[in-house]
């Protein structure tokens, strides 16, 4: 049965010498997997809607497996993030983390249109490690956890009563200046970090304004999700090791030029 459907390409396989398994989160089916056959053709009509990020429409031939795609138009190509290398791997973390975190065929329209708005508030150049850290809050009620970011882990004192100083992974929630000590390996929290954890895991992205963060607070950040991810997760990322290559080689170039300066 052919069916149209609107789909962002969370990966995409070479099979055989010129088929593509495109596997794509829809906003009607959910996420599926489907053979784009002749796809790595150059001449293909099936080539530039096969690639990674593509947001496009989509017919496909259902099937009880792997469906086809018997014809696909574009409607954003995300090219403005595609020549960012940067803001191409936060991307890349978001479409693999969707792919990995989802199972198939199950329906999550939130889910897509969180997806779409942030690869294109990414597009539009807004701050993509930002909005990254922003997903992965949000993804973790969707992997079935469910850490404290209103209430002290060990107190259970809330946000409004104490600060919050630290946030500590193995038990998995922030932790107020009286329960500090009850894990010495806590990560210490600014009260920055604090806000922006819990604005995005509560946060509606559709009054997603202009969000600026430094550079300390992202790191922060960057610490306590990677961190709880590798904890409880179980999913490893290709797209965050090559983030991280980008990182030490913009270190080493920064490095080299200050040292010929």
């Amino acid at each position: 049965m052919l069916q149209r459907v609107e789909g962002i390409v969370l990966r995409a396989n070479a099979y055989g010498e010129s088929n593509v398994i495109i596997t794509l989160l829809t906003r009607e089916l959910g996420k599926i997997g489907v053979v784009a056959r002749g796809a790595k053709k150059t001449n293909s009509r099936l080539a530039s809607v096969t690639q990674l990020f593509t947001y496009g429409s989509f017919l496909i031939q259902k099937g009880s497996g792997l469906g086809t795609l018997s014809q696909g138009e574009l409607i954003d190509s995300f090219r403005e993030l595609r020549s960012d290398l940067v803001a191409t791997a936060y991307g890349s973390i978001v479409v693999e983390l969707t792919d990995k975190a989802v199972e198939e065929k199950k329906n999550n329209p939130y889910l897509f249109e969180l997806v779409l708005q942030l690869l294109q508030h990414m597009n539009e150049g807004a701050d993509a490690e930002v909005l990254t850290y922003l997903f992965m809050t949000k993804m973790i009620p969707v992997l079935g956890y469910h850490p404290f970011f209103d209430q002290c882990v060990n107190c259970r004192c809330s946000a409004n009563e104490n600060i919050f100083v630290a946030f500590s992974v193995k038990e998995g929630g922030f932790l107020c200046q009286r329960c500090k000590h009850t894990d010495p390996y806590a990560f210490s929290v600014t009260e920055k970090s604090v806000k922006l954890m819990r604005l995005f895991y509560h946060f509606d992205v559709n009054r997603l304004g202009k969000i600026e963060v430094s550079e300390a607070t992202k790191k922060n950040l960057q610490q306590i999700l990677f961190s709880y991810y590798d904890e409880y997760s179980g999913i490893y990322l290709k797209s965050r090791k090559f983030l991280e290559q980008l990182k030490n080689m913009d270190n080493f170039l920064k490095t080299n030029k200050n040292s010929e300066t």
